[in-house]
């Protein structure tokens, strides 16, 4: 088994965790295997381990919790001869909310712990995970920690676009404002596509567009997030796989005083039950292009007001001036040839042309070729990548 310094980068959420490992090469982290548990707290759980040469590796997860997820991960690594809790030299953790206080990565220590905890209120499900992941490392690993916020991308963001319209005083006392999520995800392709374009990132303008089950818009300006489509919680902005997007608050208290929900369930079925999922009954994209291709009324609706409300986020961050490209990632913007040609068309007029070839052909690095058009590019997202260079930069890992 090889003894070269290794990262691992942890993700936990309330039924998955991923995680990922790094060798420390040349001063940069490359990519070496990765693991999922899966449908955790069921009977059918399950953990695959996956490696840079294509071998998988998939046993039951017996134990149902995230700790003993984790805990399966770590001896399926070993199992695998990935690596052994003794490469492991520092382990970085994607968190979902660090409420206002964390603007950059930070070393894990008490303190830290403590005000992740306090930021449970925000995120209950996803911080509560992410604690319980750090809390089985700090047992199990004598090494550093680096907690990486999702919101931290967006604490740039100007009052203007973090302030809610509601009384200052409640605002300021309950902390009360955007937030903004899938930070890590819009720094990481906002830097390669700078990167792929010869620009400085300190000069770079971009709109990019991390479109998966959960789907934000964020607008990039000299290399700082500016705004977001995200807001308070996840919930705010595009529509989602599952969550409506923005709505007329009014909504909510409709399905409590009327309908007679809690307000527990409003707000399940707001995040839960709304999206494309409640539009046409399924989440996936993929079926509801296929149910579309079959001339479908209700996929086709739904298909449609998911890209709508894309473009009207792309029409109002193009006020802040001409960005330097406009940038699809996460899993239907890596991956939809037609969602990007739907989203996409008809905007000549704005500078946005699509090369159809090029489109259809991915993995391409650019879309377009038409002289004088605002490049776009498809651009993979790595948020486990770009934790790990994080980890490595604050705990300064070196190979020797």
């Amino acid at each position: 088994m090889s003894v070269s310094k290794k990262i691992l980068v942890i993700n936990c959420g309330s039924s998955t965790v991923k995680a990922d490992v790094f060798a420390v090469e040349k001063g940069i982290p490359v990519f070496i295997a990765k693991a999922l548990a899966d449908k955790i707290g069921k009977a059918d759980a399950n953990v695959t381990i996956k490696t840079a040469a294509g071998k998988v590796h998939k046993e039951n997860l017996t134990q149902y919790s995230v700790a003993a997820a984790v805990s399966a991960i770590a001896q399926g690594f070993a199992r695998a001869k990935v690596c052994s809790t003794d490469d492991i030299v520092a382990v970085g953790h994607r968190v979902v909310h660090g409420g206002a206080r964390f603007s950059a990565p930070v070393r894990i220590d008490a303190e830290v712990i403590a005000a992740i905890r306090d930021m449970e209120v925000f995120a209950p499900l996803h911080n509560f995970a992410n604690l319980e992941g750090i809390e089985f490392c700090t047992q199990n690993f004598v090494v550093p920690q680096v907690a990486v916020f999702d919101t931290a991308f967006h604490q740039t963001m100007p009052p203007m676009a973090t302030a809610y319209a509601i009384p200052k005083a409640l605002s300021e006392k309950y902390a009360l404002r955007r937030y903004g999520f899938h930070g890590t995800s819009h720094e990481y392709v906002t830097r390669e596509c700078a990167r792929r374009m010869q620009l400085r990132y300190e000069d770079f303008n971009a709109i990019s567009l991390h479109l998966g089950n959960g789907a934000s818009a964020c607008c990039v300006r000299g290399g700082k997030s500016v705004d977001t489509s995200m807001g308070f919680t996840p919930l705010e902005g595009l529509v989602m796989g599952t969550r409506s997007g923005d709505i007329d608050p009014s909504v909510a208290f409709f399905l409590q005083n009327v309908v007679g929900l809690s307000a527990h369930d409003a707000e399940a079925l707001l995040n839960h039950d709304a999206g494309l999922k409640g539009l046409a009954g399924t989440s996936d994209m993929r079926e509801l292009l296929s149910r579309a291709e079959a001339k479908e009324a209700t996929a086709e609706l739904a298909i449609e007001i998911f890209c709508t409300r894309i473009r009207k986020y792309i029409g109002a961050y193009l006020t802040w001036g001409r960005p330097h490209a406009l940038i699809f990632t996460g899993g239907i913007g890596e991956n939809s040839s037609e969602i990007r040609r739907r989203i996409l068309m008809g905007l000549s007029y704005l500078g946005i042309e699509i090369d159809e070839e090029n489109n259809s052909a991915l993995p391409v690095g650019g879309l377009t070729s038409v002289k004088n058009s605002l490049a776009v590019y498809v651009i993979n997202t790595d948020e486990e990548s770009m934790i790990a260079r994080e980890t490595m930069a604050l705990v300064e890992v070196s190979e020797n």
